[in-house]
């Protein structure tokens, strides 16, 4: 059995100014930017990653975007493209979030090509994928997870597979402070590591890393992380503050 590095990524999401980012980013630095147990990736929003890469430099702390569009330039305002990221020394990207899919109307197939494109320009895509409350009262839980996974993995080949970080952001447990049991949750993740042994075979679905992306907090980390098939979490609300998302990483440290 392959031994994975357990991950912790904080998404920011729509908050932080670049003076804000600053000074959490600093906390972050002080408290677990030597430590190598865990991989730590900071997500900021776009207005602060120049920022947030100068002060995590020299630092064990990895740079993250929250979103990235499919073409390299152009006409699409408001976007932002994978070179950009790069030339940033940005190394992983949220793609297929359930709030993009949800609230901006991103497809699959749309995921999918932002997928490849990452992997083209040598960043990690977190590809996010979950199922709606209403989805899972209907038993859709799996059905929507596999229509997701499989989709968003198209042309993606076993070489680069272990590139792709999977997060199961399930929709009805962010933000609401639901979280799903931790049965529910080892499920969920052992499904997909099982799509991935389908798709690129048992020693490549072994490698690859799957997070936790509903409400993971303090208090659950140690008995999620603790899963056979959870490899650490896509952090929301707890990543806003230094002092709960060290607690995670630390989490994540004890739980090897």
């Amino acid at each position: 059995m392959i031994s994975r590095k357990k991950l912790i990524a904080g998404n920011w999401k729509m908050n932080k100014t670049s003076a804000d980012a600053l000074t959490l980013v600093a906390d972050l630095v002080a408290s677990v930017g030597r430590q190598t147990d865990v991989e730590v990736v900071v997500c900021p929003p776009f207005t602060s990653i120049e920022t947030v890469g100068k002060a995590i430099e020299g630092s064990t702390l990895k740079l993250g975007a929250q979103n990235m569009h499919p073409e390299a330039n152009g006409a699409y305002t408001g976007e932002v493209s994978a070179p950009m990221l790069r030339a940033l020394f940005t190394t992983h990207v949220i793609l297929g979030h359930s709030e993009r899919r949800a609230l901006f109307g991103e497809t699959d197939a749309f995921v999918n090509k932002k997928v490849l494109t990452a992997l083209k320009n040598q960043l990690k895509p977190v590809l996010c994928v979950g199922e709606s409350l209403g989805e899972r009262e209907l038993g859709l839980t799996l059905k929507i997870v596999q229509t997701q996974l499989e989709a968003g993995l198209d042309g993606v080949s076993k070489d680069l597979a272990p590139s792709v970080v999977i997060a199961y952001d399930p929709v009805w447990a962010i933000g609401t402070g639901k979280v799903a049991t931790t049965e529910q949750a080892q499920e969920v993740h052992a499904f997909i590591r099982s799509l991935l042994t389908k798709l690129f075979t048992e020693p490549v679905a072994q490698k690859v890393r799957i997070l936790y992306g509903g409400s993971m907090k303090p208090a659950n980390a140690p008995e999620l992380l603790a899963q056979k098939d959870i490899d650490g979490g896509l952090i929301g609300g707890a990543a806003l503050e230094a002092r709960s998302f060290v607690e995670l990483v630390t989490a994540a440290a004890a739980a090897k």
